[in-house]
């Protein structure tokens, strides 16, 4: 497999609340040469031993940009390249056309992202689809996994 140089893409968390998954994500964020968006409030500490575990000896090689907020980040990026993952809609993530450089953005582990952002960014909201009715969602982490490397396969980032 081979991973070639272009627009890194954009793993946003969104008042990220858990540090093991955000240490994961940074680790996959360094892994594919990602750029990793804290939204702030954080629900931890950036020094939290946890946050540092998960992300093992790796943080020197991850690009990560922090936000005050969501309203100042949204303000900032180009909607075009904005891609909302929710449990709260029906369309799977495979159905969208990602391109290098696009933003990849979850929500809090135990709310997911506001509502109000949902119902504006409607058009371009995905879910993770799940058979199982009795399993409400994946872990962050894996989530943010999957549509990353989906991302890599559709822009033949990976091959």
């Amino acid at each position: 497999m081979s991973i070639t140089e272009q627009s890194p893409f954009n793993i946003v968390l969104v008042e990220p609340e858990i540090p093991p998954n955000t240490g994961s994500i940074a680790r996959l964020c360094g892994a594919t040469n990602t750029v990793l968006h804290l939204v702030h409030p954080l629900g931890f500490s950036t020094d939290d031993k946890h946050l540092k575990r998960a992300g093992l000896d790796y943080w020197q090689f991850v690009t990560i940009i922090h936000w005050e907020n969501l309203d100042e980040f949204l303000r900032a990026q180009n909607e075009e390249q904005l891609y909302f993952l929710t449990t709260k809609v029906a369309v799977p993530y495979f159905k969208a056309r990602f391109k290098p450089g696009d933003y990849f953005i979850f929500g809090k582990e135990t709310k997911g992202l506001p509502v109000d952002i949902i119902e504006l960014y409607n058009d371009r909201c995905y879910t993770l689809p799940m058979p199982n009715a009795h399993i409400r969602s994946l872990n962050l982490a894996m989530a943010a996994g999957i549509v990353l490397y989906e991302a890599m396969r559709q822009t033949a980032i990976i091959s």
